[in-house]
């Protein structure tokens, strides 16, 4: 992504120095158990997402294209 100019940002564990000379930017998470780890990253990894779509101007409380079933009361 970075021959293409484009931004990486990198999920680690707090004390990982190694990870900031290959990427753009860091989100540190705290050091836990590997069967945790993945539990961990979720959290940043949603709120990212979450406000890209804000910043994009979408409608994060009114998602597109869910099954009828799961609209309908």
């Amino acid at each position: 992504m970075k021959a293409r100019k484009g931004i990486v940002i990198a999920i680690a564990t707090k004390g990982d120095t190694t990870i900031k000379d290959l990427v753009d930017d860091v989100i540190y998470v705290p050091e836990a158990e590997e069967e945790l780890s993945a539990i961990l990253a979720v959290v940043p990894l949603q709120l990212l997402a979450y406000y890209a779509a804000v910043f994009r101007g979408c409608h994060v409380d009114q998602p597109r294209n869910l099954a009828k079933s799961v609209t309908v009361e």
